[in-house]
Protein backbone atom coordinates (compact mmCIF):
# COMPACT_ATOMS: atom_id res chain seq x y z
CA UNK A 1 0.00 0.00 0.00
CA UNK A 2 2.02 3.03 -1.28
CA UNK A 3 0.76 6.25 0.10
CA UNK A 4 0.52 9.50 -0.73
CA UNK A 5 3.05 12.35 0.90
CA UNK A 6 0.17 14.72 1.24
CA UNK A 7 -1.27 12.03 3.42
CA UNK A 8 1.94 11.75 5.16
CA UNK A 9 2.19 15.03 5.81
CA UNK A 10 -0.99 15.35 7.51
CA UNK A 11 -0.12 12.76 10.65
CA UNK A 12 4.10 13.58 10.36
CA UNK A 13 6.06 16.62 9.58
CA UNK A 14 8.16 15.42 7.41
CA UNK A 15 12.17 14.69 7.34
CA UNK A 16 13.98 17.86 7.05
CA UNK A 17 16.68 18.61 4.04
CA UNK A 18 19.40 19.51 5.98
CA UNK A 19 22.49 17.60 5.39
CA UNK A 20 25.15 17.03 7.86
CA UNK A 21 26.81 19.98 7.07
CA UNK A 22 24.32 22.62 8.29
CA UNK A 23 25.69 23.53 11.66
CA UNK A 24 23.73 26.59 12.48
CA UNK A 25 22.90 26.47 16.18
CA UNK A 26 19.63 28.62 17.20
CA UNK A 27 19.08 30.06 20.46
CA UNK A 28 17.53 27.35 22.33
CA UNK A 29 15.62 28.02 25.97
CA UNK A 30 17.43 25.27 28.40
CA UNK A 31 15.00 23.98 30.72
CA UNK A 32 16.36 23.33 34.63
CA UNK A 33 14.42 21.37 37.27
CA UNK A 34 11.43 23.36 39.01
CA UNK A 35 12.63 26.04 41.27
CA UNK A 36 15.83 26.58 39.42
CA UNK A 37 15.33 28.75 36.34
CA UNK A 38 18.68 28.32 35.26
CA UNK A 39 18.81 24.45 35.69
CA UNK A 40 22.03 22.64 37.07
CA UNK A 41 25.39 22.57 35.86
CA UNK A 42 24.38 19.55 33.72
CA UNK A 43 21.40 20.96 32.48
CA UNK A 44 22.98 23.99 31.09
CA UNK A 45 25.58 22.62 29.83
CA UNK A 46 23.78 19.56 27.66
CA UNK A 47 24.97 20.66 24.22
CA UNK A 48 28.51 19.38 25.40
CA UNK A 49 27.46 16.38 26.88
CA UNK A 50 25.88 15.28 23.84
CA UNK A 51 28.45 16.43 21.73
CA UNK A 52 31.78 14.88 24.28
CA UNK A 53 30.04 11.55 23.18
CA UNK A 54 32.40 9.55 21.16
CA UNK A 55 30.76 9.88 16.93
CA UNK A 56 27.92 12.62 18.38
CA UNK A 57 27.94 15.78 15.78
CA UNK A 58 25.47 18.45 15.93
CA UNK A 59 23.73 18.99 12.73
CA UNK A 60 21.49 21.79 14.39
CA UNK A 61 19.87 23.29 17.25
CA UNK A 62 16.91 25.16 17.20
CA UNK A 63 14.96 26.65 19.83
CA UNK A 64 11.72 25.53 21.28
CA UNK A 65 9.92 27.01 24.50
CA UNK A 66 10.63 24.52 27.09
CA UNK A 67 13.08 22.27 25.87
CA UNK A 68 16.39 22.54 23.70
CA UNK A 69 16.22 20.69 20.53
CA UNK A 70 19.47 19.00 18.70
CA UNK A 71 19.42 17.33 15.22
CA UNK A 72 22.62 15.34 15.36
CA UNK A 73 24.68 12.70 13.72
CA UNK A 74 26.18 9.50 15.17
CA UNK A 75 28.45 7.22 14.09
CA UNK A 76 27.64 3.76 13.40
CA UNK A 77 28.99 0.70 12.18
CA UNK A 78 27.85 -0.29 8.94
CA UNK A 79 27.74 -4.50 10.05
CA UNK A 80 27.52 -4.47 13.96
CA UNK A 81 28.44 -7.87 13.41
CA UNK A 82 31.62 -6.59 11.87
CA UNK A 83 32.02 -3.01 12.79
CA UNK A 84 35.46 -2.43 11.55
CA UNK A 85 34.08 -2.59 7.75
CA UNK A 86 32.93 0.85 7.32
CA UNK A 87 30.88 3.29 9.24
CA UNK A 88 27.74 5.61 8.36
CA UNK A 89 26.40 8.96 9.86
CA UNK A 90 22.54 7.91 11.36
CA UNK A 91 20.54 10.94 11.95
CA UNK A 92 18.91 11.40 15.48
CA UNK A 93 17.19 14.15 17.49
CA UNK A 94 17.01 15.06 20.75
CA UNK A 95 14.43 16.69 22.57
CA UNK A 96 15.80 17.77 26.01
CA UNK A 97 13.64 18.63 28.74
CA UNK A 98 15.35 17.30 32.11
CA UNK A 99 18.27 15.05 32.83
CA UNK A 100 16.08 14.75 35.99
CA UNK A 101 12.59 13.37 33.98
CA UNK A 102 12.27 9.90 32.06
CA UNK A 103 13.42 9.09 28.27
CA UNK A 104 11.26 8.10 25.05
CA UNK A 105 12.58 6.62 22.54
CA UNK A 106 10.99 6.96 19.12
CA UNK A 107 10.95 6.06 15.84
CA UNK A 108 8.59 6.26 12.73
CA UNK A 109 11.24 3.33 11.21
CA UNK A 110 11.22 6.00 8.55
CA UNK A 111 13.19 9.57 8.27
CA UNK A 112 13.54 11.16 11.30
CA UNK A 113 11.43 14.53 11.78
CA UNK A 114 14.03 17.33 12.17
CA UNK A 115 11.27 19.58 13.70
CA UNK A 116 10.78 19.33 17.25
CA UNK A 117 7.46 17.33 17.53
CA UNK A 118 6.27 15.08 21.12
CA UNK A 119 5.00 11.62 20.88
CA UNK A 120 2.16 10.31 22.93
CA UNK A 121 4.16 9.13 25.74
CA UNK A 122 6.11 11.49 25.65
CA UNK A 123 3.92 14.03 26.83
CA UNK A 124 2.05 11.67 28.95
CA UNK A 125 5.18 11.23 31.10
CA UNK A 126 6.56 14.86 30.54
CA UNK A 127 9.86 13.49 29.44
CA UNK A 128 12.88 14.18 27.39
CA UNK A 129 12.44 12.12 23.84
CA UNK A 130 15.18 10.74 21.49
CA UNK A 131 14.17 10.23 17.53
CA UNK A 132 16.02 7.74 15.50
CA UNK A 133 16.20 7.92 11.54
CA UNK A 134 16.09 4.11 10.22
CA UNK A 135 19.09 2.87 9.11
CA UNK A 136 18.85 3.55 4.93
CA UNK A 137 16.05 5.98 4.91
CA UNK A 138 18.39 9.03 3.49
CA UNK A 139 20.32 10.69 4.89
CA UNK A 140 21.23 8.14 6.69
CA UNK A 141 22.32 5.33 4.65
CA UNK A 142 25.81 3.94 3.99
CA UNK A 143 27.55 4.66 0.57
CA UNK A 144 27.95 2.26 -0.87
CA UNK A 145 24.98 0.81 0.21
CA UNK A 146 25.07 -2.90 1.08
CA UNK A 147 21.12 -3.93 1.10
CA UNK A 148 22.10 -7.40 3.37
CA UNK A 149 23.43 -5.00 5.81
CA UNK A 150 19.56 -3.54 5.82
CA UNK A 151 17.42 -5.89 8.81
CA UNK A 152 15.76 -5.66 11.46
CA UNK A 153 18.56 -7.32 13.43
CA UNK A 154 21.35 -4.44 12.51
CA UNK A 155 18.26 -1.56 13.11
CA UNK A 156 17.74 -2.91 16.77
CA UNK A 157 21.79 -2.71 17.25
CA UNK A 158 21.70 0.54 15.72
CA UNK A 159 18.98 1.76 18.67
CA UNK A 160 20.61 -0.15 20.99
CA UNK A 161 24.14 1.71 20.63
CA UNK A 162 22.56 4.99 20.50
CA UNK A 163 20.25 3.93 24.01
CA UNK A 164 23.91 2.69 25.95
CA UNK A 165 25.12 6.34 25.10
CA UNK A 166 23.13 8.31 26.37
CA UNK A 167 21.98 6.36 29.06
CA UNK A 168 24.81 8.14 30.62
CA UNK A 169 23.32 11.32 30.21
CA UNK A 170 19.48 10.42 30.91
CA UNK A 171 19.76 8.04 33.30
CA UNK A 172 15.79 7.80 34.83
CA UNK A 173 13.70 5.42 33.11
CA UNK A 174 13.45 4.93 29.15
CA UNK A 175 10.05 3.49 27.38
CA UNK A 176 10.66 2.73 23.31
CA UNK A 177 7.72 3.68 21.32
CA UNK A 178 6.85 4.53 17.37
CA UNK A 179 3.50 4.01 15.13
CA UNK A 180 3.08 1.79 12.39
CA UNK A 181 5.98 0.93 11.01
CA UNK A 182 7.96 2.66 14.37
CA UNK A 183 6.05 0.84 16.42
CA UNK A 184 7.04 -2.93 14.77
CA UNK A 185 10.55 -1.39 14.97
CA UNK A 186 10.40 -0.51 18.83
CA UNK A 187 9.05 -4.61 19.45
CA UNK A 188 11.64 -6.01 17.44
CA UNK A 189 14.29 -3.57 19.60
CA UNK A 190 12.75 -5.49 22.77
CA UNK A 191 13.72 -8.59 21.15
CA UNK A 192 17.28 -8.44 20.35
CA UNK A 193 17.70 -5.96 23.51
CA UNK A 194 14.92 -7.07 26.24
CA UNK A 195 16.40 -5.19 29.02
CA UNK A 196 17.48 -1.95 27.37
CA UNK A 197 13.91 -0.13 28.10
CA UNK A 198 11.35 -0.25 30.85
CA UNK A 199 8.78 0.17 28.93
CA UNK A 200 7.29 -0.39 24.94
CA UNK A 201 4.21 1.49 23.34
CA UNK A 202 3.56 0.03 19.92
CA UNK A 203 0.88 1.94 17.92
CA UNK A 204 -0.91 -0.19 15.13
CA UNK A 205 2.03 -2.17 14.46
CA UNK A 206 1.53 -4.92 11.91
CA UNK A 207 2.40 -8.40 12.57
CA UNK A 208 2.72 -10.79 9.65
CA UNK A 209 4.23 -13.93 10.84
CA UNK A 210 3.52 -15.90 7.85
CA UNK A 211 3.96 -14.49 4.66
CA UNK A 212 2.28 -16.23 2.60
CA UNK A 213 -0.93 -16.88 5.13
CA UNK A 214 -3.01 -13.51 4.74
CA UNK A 215 -6.49 -14.79 4.85
CA UNK A 216 -7.04 -12.26 7.65
CA UNK A 217 -6.80 -9.44 5.52
CA UNK A 218 -9.76 -10.77 2.83
CA UNK A 219 -12.03 -11.23 6.45
CA UNK A 220 -11.38 -7.83 7.43
CA UNK A 221 -12.39 -6.15 3.90
CA UNK A 222 -15.61 -8.82 4.36
CA UNK A 223 -16.95 -7.69 7.28
CA UNK A 224 -15.07 -3.94 7.81
CA UNK A 225 -17.61 -1.01 8.71
CA UNK A 226 -21.46 -1.35 6.84
CA UNK A 227 -22.45 -3.57 4.25
CA UNK A 228 -23.47 -0.45 2.53
CA UNK A 229 -20.49 0.89 2.72
CA UNK A 230 -18.28 -1.92 1.48
CA UNK A 231 -20.99 -2.33 -1.66
CA UNK A 232 -20.30 1.50 -2.54
CA UNK A 233 -15.70 0.97 -2.27
CA UNK A 234 -16.58 -2.54 -4.68
CA UNK A 235 -18.45 -0.51 -6.89
CA UNK A 236 -16.25 2.93 -7.06
CA UNK A 237 -13.36 0.28 -7.76
CA UNK A 238 -14.90 -1.44 -10.43
CA UNK A 239 -15.60 2.05 -11.72
CA UNK A 240 -11.99 3.00 -11.53
CA UNK A 241 -10.97 0.19 -13.95
CA UNK A 242 -13.79 0.55 -16.35
CA UNK A 243 -12.67 4.25 -17.16
CA UNK A 244 -9.17 3.35 -16.82
CA UNK A 245 -8.30 4.66 -20.40
CA UNK A 246 -9.51 8.13 -19.81
CA UNK A 247 -8.06 8.03 -16.25
CA UNK A 248 -4.71 6.82 -17.40
CA UNK A 249 -4.14 9.23 -20.39
CA UNK A 250 -5.18 12.01 -17.51
CA UNK A 251 -2.07 10.14 -15.16
CA UNK A 252 0.51 10.75 -17.68
CA UNK A 253 -0.55 14.33 -18.74
CA UNK A 254 -0.41 15.07 -15.02
CA UNK A 255 2.85 13.30 -14.73
CA UNK A 256 4.45 15.04 -17.73
CA UNK A 257 3.84 17.90 -16.71
CA UNK A 258 5.21 17.68 -13.07
CA UNK A 259 7.86 15.22 -13.95
CA UNK A 260 6.98 12.19 -12.93
CA UNK A 261 8.22 8.89 -13.97
CA UNK A 262 7.62 5.33 -13.79
CA UNK A 263 10.55 3.19 -14.05
CA UNK A 264 9.52 0.73 -11.18
CA UNK A 265 6.16 0.32 -12.22
CA UNK A 266 6.42 0.10 -15.44
CA UNK A 267 4.12 2.54 -17.22
CA UNK A 268 1.43 4.50 -16.08
CA UNK A 269 -0.91 2.27 -16.85
CA UNK A 270 0.72 -0.24 -14.35
CA UNK A 271 1.02 2.02 -11.80
CA UNK A 272 -2.75 3.30 -12.17
CA UNK A 273 -3.87 -0.68 -11.46
CA UNK A 274 -1.65 -0.87 -8.39
CA UNK A 275 -3.31 2.32 -7.00
CA UNK A 276 -7.28 1.12 -7.76
CA UNK A 277 -6.45 -2.00 -5.91
CA UNK A 278 -4.99 -0.26 -2.92
CA UNK A 279 -8.28 2.21 -2.74
CA UNK A 280 -9.87 -0.28 -0.11
CA UNK A 281 -6.95 -0.56 1.74
CA UNK A 282 -6.01 2.92 1.61
CA UNK A 283 -9.61 3.81 2.52
CA UNK A 284 -10.15 2.20 5.88
CA UNK A 285 -6.32 2.44 6.94
CA UNK A 286 -6.89 6.24 6.94
CA UNK A 287 -10.39 7.95 6.29
CA UNK A 288 -12.44 8.80 9.47
CA UNK A 289 -15.02 5.78 8.86
CA UNK A 290 -18.37 7.63 10.64
CA UNK A 291 -17.88 10.22 7.88
CA UNK A 292 -15.94 9.28 4.50
CA UNK A 293 -18.27 6.57 3.68
CA UNK A 294 -20.85 9.05 2.32
CA UNK A 295 -18.83 10.58 0.27
CA UNK A 296 -17.37 7.31 -1.51
CA UNK A 297 -18.50 8.82 -5.42
CA UNK A 298 -21.42 6.50 -7.34
CA UNK A 299 -20.60 5.21 -10.68
CA UNK A 300 -22.16 7.56 -12.44
CA UNK A 301 -19.75 9.97 -10.68
CA UNK A 302 -18.03 12.79 -13.17
CA UNK A 303 -14.31 11.92 -14.13
CA UNK A 304 -13.68 15.18 -11.97
CA UNK A 305 -15.12 13.90 -9.10
CA UNK A 306 -13.41 10.16 -9.53
CA UNK A 307 -10.45 11.89 -10.15
CA UNK A 308 -9.96 13.90 -6.93
CA UNK A 309 -11.32 10.84 -4.60
CA UNK A 310 -8.77 9.07 -6.25
CA UNK A 311 -6.50 11.48 -5.41
CA UNK A 312 -7.46 11.85 -1.73
CA UNK A 313 -7.28 8.16 -0.81
CA UNK A 314 -4.57 7.14 -2.45
CA UNK A 315 -2.54 9.92 -4.13
CA UNK A 316 -1.41 9.75 -7.33
CA UNK A 317 1.88 11.08 -7.16
CA UNK A 318 2.66 7.94 -4.70
CA UNK A 319 2.83 5.45 -7.60
CA UNK A 320 5.48 7.13 -9.58
CA UNK A 321 9.10 6.66 -8.97
CA UNK A 322 9.51 10.17 -7.02
CA UNK A 323 6.80 8.90 -4.46
CA UNK A 324 8.01 5.44 -4.17
CA UNK A 325 11.62 5.50 -4.29
CA UNK A 326 12.05 7.95 -0.67
CA UNK A 327 10.91 4.07 0.77
CA UNK A 328 12.92 1.75 -0.85
CA UNK A 329 14.19 0.76 2.30
CA UNK A 330 11.08 -0.27 3.83
CA UNK A 331 10.19 -2.33 0.49
CA UNK A 332 13.37 -4.10 0.67
CA UNK A 333 12.87 -5.19 4.21
CA UNK A 334 8.99 -5.99 3.12
CA UNK A 335 10.31 -8.46 0.46
CA UNK A 336 12.93 -9.64 2.62
CA UNK A 337 11.68 -9.92 6.44
CA UNK A 338 8.44 -7.56 7.37
CA UNK A 339 6.18 -9.45 4.61
CA UNK A 340 3.16 -7.78 3.44
CA UNK A 341 -0.44 -7.97 2.91
CA UNK A 342 -1.55 -10.28 -0.23
CA UNK A 343 -5.17 -9.29 0.31
CA UNK A 344 -7.42 -10.88 -2.86
CA UNK A 345 -9.28 -7.92 -4.99
CA UNK A 346 -12.69 -10.03 -5.80
CA UNK A 347 -14.61 -7.52 -7.25
CA UNK A 348 -12.50 -6.08 -10.01
CA UNK A 349 -10.11 -9.67 -10.44
CA UNK A 350 -11.85 -9.76 -14.25
CA UNK A 351 -10.70 -6.10 -15.08
CA UNK A 352 -7.00 -6.68 -13.89
CA UNK A 353 -4.40 -6.68 -16.85
CA UNK A 354 -1.54 -6.86 -14.31
CA UNK A 355 -2.51 -9.82 -11.47
CA UNK A 356 0.34 -10.09 -8.99
CA UNK A 357 2.52 -6.59 -9.77
CA UNK A 358 0.98 -5.26 -6.15
CA UNK A 359 4.55 -6.04 -3.92
CA UNK A 360 7.47 -4.84 -2.92
CA UNK A 361 9.76 -6.60 -5.63
CA UNK A 362 7.95 -4.11 -7.93
CA UNK A 363 9.34 -1.19 -6.53
CA UNK A 364 12.61 -2.26 -5.74
CA UNK A 365 14.96 -1.78 -8.27
CA UNK A 366 15.94 -5.15 -10.28
CA UNK A 367 19.51 -5.25 -9.49
CA UNK A 368 19.15 -4.95 -5.64
CA UNK A 369 18.59 -9.05 -4.75
CA UNK A 370 15.97 -10.03 -2.29
CA UNK A 371 15.36 -12.87 -0.62
CA UNK A 372 12.90 -13.56 1.94
CA UNK A 373 14.09 -14.91 5.60
CA UNK A 374 10.71 -16.84 6.68
CA UNK A 375 11.89 -16.88 10.12
CA UNK A 376 12.21 -13.38 11.41
CA UNK A 377 8.59 -12.94 12.08
CA UNK A 378 7.81 -16.02 13.74
CA UNK A 379 10.80 -15.67 15.83
CA UNK A 380 9.64 -11.90 17.07
CA UNK A 381 6.03 -13.26 17.64
CA UNK A 382 7.14 -16.22 19.73
CA UNK A 383 9.16 -13.61 21.59
CA UNK A 384 6.09 -11.70 22.06
CA UNK A 385 4.00 -14.17 22.95
CA UNK A 386 6.03 -15.82 25.18
CA UNK A 387 8.74 -13.31 26.93
CA UNK A 388 7.46 -9.55 26.21
CA UNK A 389 7.48 -7.88 29.42
CA UNK A 390 6.06 -4.48 30.16
CA UNK A 391 5.20 -4.15 26.23
CA UNK A 392 1.20 -2.56 25.88
CA UNK A 393 -0.16 -2.63 21.87
CA UNK A 394 -2.49 -0.28 20.83
CA UNK A 395 -4.53 -1.27 17.48
CA UNK A 396 -7.62 0.29 15.60
CA UNK A 397 -10.20 -1.51 14.98
CA UNK A 398 -10.68 -0.24 11.47
CA UNK A 399 -7.05 -0.39 10.41
CA UNK A 400 -6.94 -3.09 8.05
CA UNK A 401 -3.05 -3.36 9.63
CA UNK A 402 -4.35 -4.15 12.97
CA UNK A 403 -5.93 -7.50 10.65
CA UNK A 404 -2.83 -9.21 11.82
CA UNK A 405 -1.81 -7.62 14.95
CA UNK A 406 0.67 -8.48 18.10
CA UNK A 407 -0.79 -10.84 20.45
CA UNK A 408 0.84 -11.73 24.09
CA UNK A 409 0.26 -15.30 25.86
CA UNK A 410 0.70 -16.83 29.12
CA UNK A 411 4.45 -16.30 29.32
CA UNK A 412 4.11 -12.52 28.79
CA UNK A 413 3.98 -10.07 31.83
CA UNK A 414 2.47 -6.71 32.10
CA UNK A 415 1.70 -6.76 28.99
CA UNK A 416 -1.39 -5.86 27.04
CA UNK A 417 -3.47 -5.42 23.20
CA UNK A 418 -5.82 -2.24 23.28
CA UNK A 419 -8.28 -1.81 20.24
CA UNK A 420 -9.87 1.52 19.54
CA UNK A 421 -12.99 1.23 18.81
CA UNK A 422 -13.83 2.44 15.50
CA UNK A 423 -9.88 3.74 14.99
CA UNK A 424 -7.68 3.58 11.60
CA UNK A 425 -4.10 3.92 11.43
CA UNK A 426 -3.85 7.05 13.40
CA UNK A 427 -5.10 5.28 16.54
CA UNK A 428 -3.42 6.40 20.35
CA UNK A 429 -4.47 6.00 24.03
CA UNK A 430 -6.13 9.06 23.82
CA UNK A 431 -8.58 7.36 21.67
CA UNK A 432 -9.28 4.43 23.85
CA UNK A 433 -12.16 3.58 25.63
CA UNK A 434 -12.72 5.46 29.02
CA UNK A 435 -11.27 2.12 30.73
CA UNK A 436 -8.10 1.13 28.58
CA UNK A 437 -7.24 4.49 28.30
CA UNK A 438 -6.67 4.80 32.32
CA UNK A 439 -5.11 1.04 32.83
CA UNK A 440 -2.75 1.92 29.78
CA UNK A 441 -1.62 5.43 31.38
CA UNK A 442 -1.41 4.05 33.93
CA UNK A 443 1.24 1.37 33.14
CA UNK A 444 2.64 3.56 30.72
CA UNK A 445 3.10 5.64 33.98
CA UNK A 446 4.52 3.13 36.00
CA UNK A 447 6.99 1.56 33.57
CA UNK A 448 8.38 5.47 33.45
CA UNK A 449 9.27 5.87 37.19
CA UNK A 450 6.37 8.28 37.48
CA UNK A 451 3.76 7.49 39.26
CA UNK A 452 1.80 9.62 41.06
CA UNK A 453 1.28 9.81 44.66
CA UNK A 454 -2.58 9.44 45.73
CA UNK A 455 -3.95 12.60 45.27
CA UNK A 456 -1.81 14.00 42.89
CA UNK A 457 -2.20 14.76 39.47
CA UNK A 458 -0.52 12.88 36.51
CA UNK A 459 2.45 14.55 35.08
CA UNK A 460 1.51 14.84 31.49
CA UNK A 461 3.29 17.98 30.03
CA UNK A 462 0.66 20.94 28.78
CA UNK A 463 -0.51 20.77 25.27
CA UNK A 464 1.46 22.75 23.07
CA UNK A 465 0.20 23.57 19.40
CA UNK A 466 3.75 23.37 17.89
CA UNK A 467 4.93 19.95 19.78
CA UNK A 468 1.45 18.03 19.99
CA UNK A 469 0.10 17.62 16.33
CA UNK A 470 -0.40 14.23 15.38
CA UNK A 471 3.06 13.09 14.52
CA UNK A 472 3.49 9.80 16.79
CA UNK A 473 2.77 7.60 13.13
CA UNK A 474 4.33 8.20 10.28
CA UNK A 475 1.71 6.84 7.62
CA UNK A 476 3.39 3.96 5.62
CA UNK A 477 3.29 3.94 2.12
CA UNK A 478 0.24 1.82 0.75
CA UNK A 479 1.65 -2.00 0.92
CA UNK A 480 3.65 0.09 3.83
CA UNK A 481 2.41 0.38 7.53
Amino acid sequence: MRRTLRWLLSLVVLIGTLGAGTATAGAATAAGPAGNAAGSRAEADIKDRLLAIPGMSLVQEKPVDGYRFFVLNYTQPVDHRHPGKGTFQQRITVLHKSTARPTVFFTSGYNVNTEPARSEPTKLIDGNQVSMEYRFFTPSRPQPADWKKLDIQQAAADQHRIFTALKRIYTKNWIATGGSKGGMTATYYRRFYPHDMNGTVAYVAPNDVVNDEDSAYDRFFATVGTAACRKDLAAIEREALKRRGEMVDRFQKKADAEGWTFKLAGNADRAYEIMVTDLVFGFWQYQPADTACAQVPKPDATTDALWAWMDKVGGFDSYTDQGMEPYLPYYYQAGTQLGEPGYQYPNVADLLRYPGINNSRTFVPRDIPMSFDKKAMPDVDRWVRHHAQQMMFVNGQYDPWSSEHFEVGKGAKDSYVFTVPGGNHGSNIAKLKDADRTKATARLLKWAGVTPAAGEPAPAAPYNKKLDKQQQVQRMPLLRP
